[in-house]
């Protein structure tokens, strides 16, 4: 597994953010039973960065708290059976399934773990949950999708111990 993480604002937290990123990555794609190993892009910038990002890709102009960016089209959620049938999910030479990017505002890290009471860790924690149940097809637009998602982001907060 390949987890590429790049920082783009001076601001650290006051925790090891690799770490746990890693850690749900990883957890995430266990959960999911997914048979490959992946690589995964993730990039902690500002509310600016992301604004940019959105603005760019989404039409939307304002900063959101965190950005998918799935490389592959699954039959259906967390359904890894065909992707052998595309080689362009796999990386040419290392033969990982590139699952896809990742984008979160650290700006809104901090801001929506005051806003909801809980730690910067377990927010940053839920965005990358949240991101990578996306990059493995998941959605939240219709109401049974959400509560789809729901259940499996807080399953896996749950597994890691990263509480609210």
């Amino acid at each position: 597994m390949t987890v590429e993480i790049t920082w783009e604002t001076e601001k650290k937290l006051s925790f090891d953010a690799e770490a746990v990123l890693k850690r749900v990555v990883e957890a995430a794609l266990d959960a999911e039973n997914c048979p490959y190993e992946c690589e995964v892009e993730i990039l902690l910038t500002d509310n600016e960065g992301i604004r940019e990002i959105n603005r760019e890709n989404r039409g939307i102009d304002a900063p959101t708290d965190v950005l998918s960016f799935p490389m592959a089209d699954y039959p259906s959620p967390g359904d890894f059976s065909r992707l052998e049938e595309d080689p362009d999910c796999f990386h040419p030479e290392t033969g990982e399934l590139l699952l896809g990017d990742i984008v979160i505002s650290q700006d809104k890290v901090l801001e929506q773990a005051s806003l909801y009471g809980h730690g910067e860790e377990r927010e940053l924690a839920f965005l990358a949950a949240h991101s990578m149940f996306h990059l493995m097809g998941y959605d939240h637009m219709e109401e049974e999708e959400r509560l789809v998602m729901e259940e499996k982001q807080e399953k896996l907060l749950q597994s890691l111990g990263i509480l609210r």
